[in-house]
């Protein structure tokens, strides 16, 4: 081989030589660069792994919570619907005891208005105006209170007139602490009835032969004065004239028979009057 041949080769060699060691460069380069993709793409993976399982994390907690609001509504709402049941339950429990206590009251009500309308039918007189007070307290229907009323009003004026006769009689036989008792009893039964105004009459008479002038005097004081019946009136003013000439109250007594030949001038006790009027001016 010639010198130019060599020198040609040994160009060529340095040139391989000087190419190789680019290609290295290259190489070696390149490798860098990919591996610094490469650490970019793991950053950006870990980035997005991050981000991703942050926002998933943010999702569920975000999912979670409004689950556990709803749920708290829907309990809170099941709640209230429980409360207002048990208290709608307990409602209609106590309208129920009401209404057994109503039916209770009625049954009983019923019984006891039986048991008196028994009494009624039996005339037991006693009975019925003793049981009144107790059965007028009761929530009688306006029919069996307007029966019962009218039933005890009749028994009581059938006692009174009864008693008022049983005081006639004791005294027409001189019992007057048997009549003025009688008497008493025919007033406390029936104080307003037709023969109450003789009733009182007669117990102040009674009570006179008794010797108790200060309880009779204000009954025939009272009777002289005010009565419903006309006939008493005269009776009871000379009956007070009376008493009074007992217990020798003179000018009281001058002064009711004054009043009594006044007041009552075609009585047939007026000549009684006037003799008894004429007796005490005479000695008094």
């Amino acid at each position: 081989m010639d010198e130019i041949e060599l020198e040609e080769i040994k160009r060529e060699i340095v040139e391989s030589r000087s190419l190789s060691i680019k290609t290295n460069n290259l190489i070696n380069a390149l490798s860098a660069d990919l591996k610094s993709i490469a650490k970019r793409q793991q950053g950006y993976e870990r980035r997005v792994f991050v981000n991703s399982a942050t926002a998933y994390a943010v999702t569920i907690a975000v999912i979670l919570l409004f689950v556990k609001l709803a749920w708290d509504v829907r309990l809170e709402t099941v709640r209230d619907e429980s409360r207002e049941s048990r208290e709608r339950v307990a409602q209609l429990e106590k309208e129920l005891k009401s209404l057994q206590g109503r039916e209770e009251a009625r049954a009983r009500l019923s019984r006891r208005a039986a048991e008196f309308h028994q009494l009624i039918t039996l005339n037991k007189r006693r009975e019925l105006i003793e049981g009144f007070s107790e059965i007028a307290k009761l929530d009688l229907t306006p029919t069996e209170r307007s029966v019962f009323e009218a039933a005890v009003e009749r028994a009581r004026n059938e006692l009174s007139l009864i008693a008022y006769q049983n005081g006639r009689d004791h005294a027409r036989m001189g019992r007057y602490h048997e009549a003025q008792q009688a008497l008493r009893e025919s007033l406390k039964y029936k104080s307003d009835a037709a023969h109450s105004p003789q009733a009182n009459l007669e117990l102040a008479r009674a009570l006179v032969k008794l010797g108790l002038h200060r309880e009779a005097i204000p009954i025939l004081m009272q009777l002289s004065e005010v009565s419903s019946d006309k006939d008493v009136m005269d009776e009871a003013t000379l009956s007070l004239a009376l008493a009074q000439l007992d217990i020798q109250a003179w000018n009281d007594a001058k002064g009711t028979l004054r009043a009594f030949l006044r007041r009552f001038p075609s009585s047939p006790h007026i000549l009684e009057a006037k003799a008894k009027l004429a007796q005490v001016q005479l000695y008094h």
